[in-house]
């Protein structure tokens, strides 16, 4: 191929990616609101939509239509995926968040192996020594800081082959489906409410009859427990 050819192609595709992503960038927004209305108020808006614009952008230049994918579900999944590895990234969360975390998991694993059974939250917060009010709001950030890795479990967003890295995935998924299967009722409808039905906080409160912040209590709880019993995961003792 001439140069002049090349560039022409060059020129021409740049052309088609473009026009993909504008007419694409409501698509980002729609996302973006989607994801923000599952996830607690800290979490900003405008920062999804940056994010997501990058995926949009990756996506439109990697777009293949031979792979018999719409351009429209392939952007989603790059555009989702850009979204949580920048919520991974940014990692607002406190270091004190992430330390409460793992230790309410590690009281609540303590308190299970003893007890067999489910630690209560009333148990977890004494042996936390803080009041249950308190408790609650470890809950809540716990449901922001874990979201990376139960996102990260499901993202396709990396087309790549490895099969090696696939047989991980599903090993992980099948410990974590048992996991969830596992869990008190409130909790593992919780999970299915927000990961399966895509119910955001305030919808899961109001099928639950309980407010908003309660249900991302529930959430966060739910996440904890996942970490205690999914320990040998997480390289925890």
């Amino acid at each position: 191929m001439s140069p002049v050819a090349a560039y022409s192609s060059t020129a021409s595709g740049k052309r088609a990616a473009d026009a993909l992503v504008v007419r694409h960038a409501e698509l980002v927004k729609r996302i973006a609101f989607h994801l923000a209305g599952r996830l607690p108020p800290s979490v900003e808006v405008d920062d999804l939509i940056q994010a997501g614009m990058i995926g949009l952008l990756e996506a439109a230049t990697h777009y293949n239509a031979d792979r018999g994918a719409s351009f429209e579900t392939y952007a989603g999944i790059r555009i989702r995926g850009a979204m949580i590895d920048a919520l991974r990234k940014l990692d607002w969360a406190p270091r004190s968040v992430h330390r409460k975390a793992r230790e309410a998991a590690k009281v609540m694993r303590e308190i299970e192996d003893r007890e067999g059974r489910e630690a209560r939250d009333s148990e977890v917060a004494a042996a936390l020594g803080v009041a249950i009010e308190d408790y609650g709001r470890i809950m809540q950030d716990a449901a922001v800081c874990h979201l990376g890795n139960l996102e990260e479990a499901d993202s396709i967003a990396d087309n790549s082959a490895d099969p090696a890295r696939d047989t991980s995935r599903g090993e992980l998924r099948t410990a974590v489906a048992g996991a969830i299967a596992s869990l008190p009722e409130r909790e593992a409808l919780v999970m299915s409410l927000y990961y399966d039905e895509e119910l955001n906080l305030k919808e899961i409160g109001a099928v639950l009859g309980v407010s908003e912040s309660r249900a991302c209590q529930l959430h966060g709880q739910a996440l904890v427990r996942l970490r205690a019993r999914l320990r040998d995961w997480h390289g925890e003792d």
